[in-house]
């Protein structure tokens, strides 16, 4: 289990985490998400001992990282893939961790073989790996201590589709044996389809936590007309309250038969009507955290 209780990271006059408190489950995969700048990278290094907080706390399995007697045999850790020894080989990279962790000899060969790099890759300088290879050798580095928690920041990136469903498969299986899985991704499908809990963050601070079928089911009522515009001041006549996004959807948290009442007395066609769960993870969490998006329409947010 991780367990982040109101915890605060500033830099001088700005506050980049901002009293966030939160827990991710053993045996569940939690998806952390948030616009570029919101705080999640700040957050996952306080987490593993990278960067202090100024206040709160953040510990794994009960323990500070820092407490932790082997840190690598009960927390596996990959943030940045880019971030390994370029003159060294793959094997090279994992032995290091295998002897600094005391495991087994064999453990080098097991981990390689369960990220799927050859022996050839393996052999071969990480400088000439392409981003995909350098995922795999990174999520091998946070495996080979056979931890308790994984902490993932896109661990996603660079792999092809089939790559991104190997990722997929393992983490469910690692958190299905009781493993706990905090995953940061702007892969928002990916998310969708392998988190059971998600924590949505903006601005430095939580704005929506919970269970995936709690989150999307209390998204509301989503509406498509031809005149969005006149869909909103119907709705806002009614006193209910709507958001419209870029693309023309008008979002509200009434019921769809309420929705669809209004828009037949206004004689407003309606083109689409249904609950929001249905749009899925994207447009939640745009509209989450559409206060903290930096660019100004909706494109590339996610990331």
């Amino acid at each position: 289990m991780i367990t982040i209780d109101a915890l605060t990271k500033t830099y001088g006059g700005f506050t980049a985490v901002d009293d966030v408190t939160f827990t991710a489950e053993a045996g569940r995969v939690t998806g952390f998400l948030g616009p570029n700048g919101a705080g999640k990278s700040t957050t996952m290094r306080i987490m593993v001992g990278l960067t202090p907080a100024s206040s709160g706390s953040a510990t794994i399995l009960g323990r500070h990282f820092a407490e932790l007697p082997n840190p690598g045999r009960e927390v596996g850790v990959l943030l940045d893939a880019s971030a390994q020894h370029a003159g060294r080989t793959g094997r090279e990279i994992l032995t290091i961790a295998q002897r600094t962790m005391g495991l087994p000899r064999g453990a080098v060969a097991e981990t390689l073989s369960r990220v799927s790099l050859t022996d050839e890759e393996a052999d071969r300088r990480v400088r000439n790996y392409s981003l995909g290879m350098r995922q795999r050798l990174g999520i091998a580095t946070a495996l080979i201590g056979d931890p308790e928690v994984l902490i993932l920041d896109e661990p996603a990136n660079g792999l092809d589709p089939a790559g991104i469903r190997w990722m997929r498969d393992l983490l469910r299986d690692f958190a299905d044996q009781g493993g706990t899985v905090l995953l940061s991704s702007h892969l928002l499908h990916e998310i969708e389809v392998i988190a059971d809990d998600l924590v949505v963050i903006g601005n430095g601070r939580i704005v929506a936590q919970g269970s995936k079928q709690e989150l999307l089911a209390a998204a509301g009522t989503l509406a498509r007309a031809e005149q969005p515009g006149a869909l909103h001041r119907a709705l806002a006549d009614k006193g209910i309250t709507a958001s419209t996004s870029a693309d023309g959807a008008v979002r509200t948290e009434a019921d769809p038969a309420v929705v669809g009442q209004v828009a037949l007395a206004a004689g407003i066609a309606l083109t689409e009507l249904r609950p929001a769960d249905g749009a899925g993870l994207e447009e939640m969490f745009l509209e989450l955290t559409a206060a903290s998006q930096r660019e100004g329409n909706t494109e590339g947010a996610a990331a």
